[in-house]
């Protein structure tokens, strides 16, 4: 008896020692560079937000916080990396629409899984989708676009940055809505899609707006619908989705900061104080805004829901439509 409550006194004094060693590492913490991998490659939509926290990040935290790009699959070798790291708070990456729900909705063999696997810290920003049509599309409209798609079932295109892409489910998401029959042309990236689209091979795409937005002023697309939650004061006439009853498509993408699931919550509480504080900084709005996306900064818990949300969202959209992925 006396042995065992040794041993006991032991166990609760190891666990109080190791408790109280992880608090003060939690306390200490940020002491050393902090890596920043954004699973995509440079100077896209994603890389561009990363690197605009980052730089105001470091300076808050007292520590560096370099941007690492490691793009592929779809983004999921980046958030591969980032599940499969320490979880000391010095491995972060940012959480994307296309990581943390369609990949793993398209490929049952990613090797991560969005929720289980990651902390969320904050979703940082928002960007919305767009619509748009080569110019001699014959509408004006988003009216004339339906009613034209409608007549020809089978006959018109939309383009996309590849299989399972963001782009590829706001239109499968359109097709489900509105009950139309348009067909999918996967292209090796967004550029690519983009050029065709400008040249006419291809007659329409669901872009992330900020990649189409100076063709749009150039008024080489036309930008008929966008997901957003309000009208834009850049495209004024421009409806949301939702204005035109088709609430489901209304969805922005998100670029969100996470960690790996084993993360102290202290160090994932001190980085979303840190980060909604960068976010509501005047030049990191104004930067971000800019580059055609709205600073969001909400909690751990809002950004976790998002998450899930939107994975169970693409998950059913995938089983509905039939999405196969055939690892291009």
């Amino acid at each position: 008896m006396i042995f065992c409550g040794m041993k006991k006194k032991f166990f609760a004094s190891a666990l109080l020692a190791f408790a109280s060693a992880s608090a003060m590492a939690d306390s200490s913490y940020p002491n050393k560079t902090i890596t920043l991998v954004v699973p995509f490659a440079a100077g896209g939509t994603t890389d561009i937000v990363a690197r605009i926290v980052a730089d105001k990040l470091g300076k808050e935290l007292g520590q560096t916080v370099i941007v690492e790009n490691r793009g592929g699959a779809g983004g999921s070798i980046g958030a591969g990396l980032v599940a499969k790291a320490a979880p000391d708070g010095y491995t972060l990456g940012v959480s994307t629409l296309s990581t943390h729900a369609v990949i793993s909705a398209c490929n049952p063999k990613v090797s991560y899984n969005p929720v289980k696997d990651f902390k969320a810290i904050t979703n940082m920003a928002g960007s919305p989708n767009v619509l748009t049509v080569n110019p001699k599309f014959p509408a004006q409209d988003f009216k004339q676009f339906l009613a034209h798609t409608k007549k020809n079932p089978g006959k018109l295109s939309f383009a996309t940055s590849g299989q399972c892409s963001i782009q590829q489910m706001v239109g499968e998401q359109f097709k489900v809505e509105t009950d139309t029959d348009i067909l999918h042309v996967p292209y090796k990236g967004a550029g690519p899609a983009l050029n065709d689209l400008l040249g006419g091979s291809v007659d329409m795409m669901f872009d992330n707006l900020p990649s189409s937005m100076p063709h749009i002023k150039s008024d080489r697309l036309r930008a008929l619908a966008i997901a957003w939650p309000n009208r834009l004061e850049s495209l004024p006439n421009v409806p949301t989705f939702k204005e035109l009853g088709l609430e489901a498509v209304n969805e922005p993408v998100w670029y969100g900061l996470v960690a790996p699931a084993a993360t102290p919550d202290a160090i994932i509480q001190k980085l979303n104080a840190a980060t909604v504080k960068v976010l509501k900084m005047p030049e990191v709005q104004e930067r971000l805004r800019a580059s055609g996306a709205e600073p969001v900064g909400n909690t751990p818990a809002q950004h976790a829901a998002e998450i899930k949300r939107e994975m169970e969202r693409m998950q059913a959209l995938v089983k509905k439509q039939n999405i196969q992925f055939d690892g291009s």
